[in-house]
């Protein structure tokens, strides 16, 4: 369904999503994410960076999945985040990834639990209330490269403050590689 050229080595996993008639389960998209191929060459039409945040990047879109090359340079991060009522699974392209864990405190506050470094060719995936942030912590000069497919598209999702607080985070709107906003 996806109105972009796919790069060929993602053509047979967008056939896969082009299927679904619902939500994508955590454990299919890790498996699906692990078993591509797909490397920094085959998205390098999607890799853009932006100077201040990390840089979202629509590689392909379907009524229940969107598929992002998502671009960091060193010291960028998400916010500490869920997707509520999505799937997220992450492969790291280029670089090292770290991915921290937030527990709710009963004071309303968040706190980290633990952290681990993803690099190329790793996996990861959260879903729902899972709460987490995504990082190059990598020294400067040390790009991260992910692609991220959400099941379905992330549209709005709860953001949260580690002095306490919570907000609707909707992401910031991307354009198709071509030009093309949604």
């Amino acid at each position: 369904m996806s109105s972009l050229p796919v790069p060929p080595k993602l053509q047979p996993l967008v056939a896969y999503l082009d299927t679904l008639t619902g939500r994508a389960s955590i454990e299919r998209l890790q498996e699906l994410l692990g078993a591509s191929n797909a490397t920094i060459d085959d998205v390098r039409e999607f890799v853009r960076f932006e100077p201040t945040t990390y840089q979202r990047n629509l590689v392909a879109l379907g009524p229940w999945y969107e598929i992002l090359v998502i671009c960091w340079r060193s010291g960028q991060r998400s916010p500490i985040h869920n997707h509520a009522k999505s799937t997220c699974g992450l492969k790291v392209l280029q670089g090292v990834c770290t991915e921290t864990y937030f527990a709710h405190a009963p004071c309303g506050q968040v706190v980290a639990l633990s952290s681990h470094e993803c690099g190329a060719g790793q996996v990861c995936a959260s879903e729902d209330d899972d709460t987490h942030q995504v990082s190059n912590l990598q020294a400067a000069g040390n790009d991260l490269v992910t692609i991220h497919i959400y099941s379905p598209p992330l549209r709005a999702m709860r953001k949260f403050s580690i002095t306490g607080g919570e907000s609707e985070w909707r992401p910031p709107v991307f354009e198709f590689a071509h030009g093309e906003g949604i």
